[in-house]
């Protein structure tokens, strides 16, 4: 019988682990010794704070990121088809989510292996709830074109597409493009349209704060350079 494949959020930031994960998360966690991780320095970290039963150095982790090929996703699921449950973790928040994960996790379907999705943070998530936007009709569309000119028209088409269906608009950016994005917002975007920045979610910094763009224009700027922050808008 195949193992489970259990999908592990991860602290937005270093909070500590109990403000972030339920302790039914970590009693999951703690005996898994198979983990596909995005980068291994950063999982040895968490991992070593969960306090995993099986020691650090004996943990078998295997590497899944943006650079992973096709071809090499099937040899990640060895451990499952060998009966052992394994844990999928991202560098942030949830597995599979804007996260190069959800293609092990399809692959896991196709086999009809057991995929356990586990409680923690969600930025995306978060952001909505504190936005004040519509949550009922949303739709998330991760990174944006980084030319300015074709994000700009990447921008308009969101907004049109927010106007015509009442819909919640959420994409991320790089930390350190944030205020390119934010300019291209402000440029671009109808003075109604509402905006919300959700920077730092979980973390000592939080910020969420939802204007027109209007009012946006009229007060300086926000401080979202290299922090990490969700972008939302309605027309």
């Amino acid at each position: 019988m195949a193992g489970t494949l259990y999908l592990i959020p991860v602290p937005l930031g270093p909070t500590p682990l109990e403000e972030s994960l339920p302790a039914s998360v970590l009693s999951v966690v703690r005996p898994l010794a198979h983990f596909i991780v995005e980068q291994p320095k950063s999982a040895r970290a968490f991992l070593k704070a969960v306090a995993t039963d099986v020691p650090l150095q004996e943990l078998q982790l295997a590497e899944l990121n943006e650079h992973t090929q096709p071809e090499a996703l099937d040899r990640l699921l060895l451990p499952l088809r060998a009966g052992h449950d394994v844990g999928l973790l991202s560098e942030a928040g949830c597995p599979a989510v804007a996260d190069p994960g959800a293609n092990l996790v399809a692959l896991a379907h196709q086999e009809h292996i057991r995929v356990v999705p586990l409680i923690g943070p969600s930025s995306l998530l978060l952001a909505l709830m504190a936005s004040g936007l519509n949550g009922q009709r949303f739709a998330f569309h991760g990174y944006l074109p980084a030319k300015e000119t074709e994000r700009a028209e990447a921008l308009r088409d969101l907004e049109r597409e927010s106007r015509k269906r009442q819909q919640t608009q959420i994409c991320i950016e790089t930390p350190y493009r944030n205020q390119q994005l934010f300019a291209t917002v402000l440029q671009v975007c109808d003075p109604a349209t509402r905006l919300t920045l959700a920077t730092d979610l979980t973390l000592p910094g939080e910020s969420v704060v939802t204007r027109t763009i209007r009012q946006w224009k009229q007060q300086t700027p926000p401080a979202i350079e290299r922090r990490p922050t969700v972008f939302l808008l309605q027309a």
